[in-house]
């Protein structure tokens, strides 16, 4: 799963990687500055509205009236596109989570040891997610899930789930209201980057309380760096 994870750089550095012009969406060279993001925030979410594409901060977290527990936060990429919770989320709310990384816990004896899982070429990662359209207005709790795929090889040692990261030439297709929700799946599918483009490294437990923020929690701990 994805419980926590980095959005850090600048509007610019995402939409610059992504190929989107200035007259495409605002830009903004100001660090977003996050180093430690939470469920039950809101986070900023790219999306396309009206054939235009829009920055929205979003609550992460999915929990309908009806649903009497905490607010999901991720959703399961093999499930997601037929489910009951998330299928008309899937057909009408397809986002994307512009990110640096994401954290995940091993556990270490009687305690968890948390990591840093980010792209081996430091580049930016998009994580594929599914959420309560417009993004523009205030879904109280329904907000959005980030959808995650199964882990593999040498990831799975550090968790059997990660985020459906999505290659970036793949983004606005995602986005796109004319993308049917068949092909949303192939691209799920077709597009995620496997584990090979990905590093990891072991960090602070301090990332376990959110309120620490700052890059100091990016930094490597320890001799288990990989």
């Amino acid at each position: 799963m994805c419980g926590r994870f980095a959005q850090y750089s600048s509007r610019d550095d995402y939409f610059e990687f992504l190929g989107l012009k200035p007259d495409e969406i605002l830009y903004d060279h100001e660090p977003i500055g996050r180093f430690n993001v939470a469920p039950g925030t809101k986070v900023l979410l790219l999306n396309e509205r009206d054939e235009e594409l829009h920055l929205d901060h979003v609550y992460w977290g999915y929990g309908p009236e009806w649903w009497d527990k905490q607010p999901l936060i991720n959703a399961r990429g093999e499930t997601a596109a037929s489910g009951r919770m998330f299928k008309p989320l899937w057909n009408h709310g397809r986002a994307i989570v512009p990110a640096d990384a994401w954290y995940e816990w091993k556990r270490d004896g009687d305690k968890k040891q948390p990591y840093l899982i980010y792209h081996k070429k430091k580049e930016p990662l998009f994580f594929a997610a599914i959420g309560k359209a417009p993004y523009d207005k205030d879904h109280g709790h329904e907000g959005f899930v980030i959808v995650t795929a199964a882990s593999s090889k040498g990831m799975v040692d550090i968790h059997d789930r990660r985020p459906l990261v999505l290659s970036s030439d793949a983004v606005r297709e995602w986005l796109s209201a004319e993308t049917s929700p068949e092909r949303a799946r192939e691209i799920a599918h077709d597009a995620a980057l496997q584990e090979k483009y990905f590093t990891w490294h072991s960090v602070s437990r301090k990332v376990g309380n959110v309120h620490n923020q700052g890059r100091y929690l990016l930094e490597a701990t320890g001799d288990q760096d990989k």
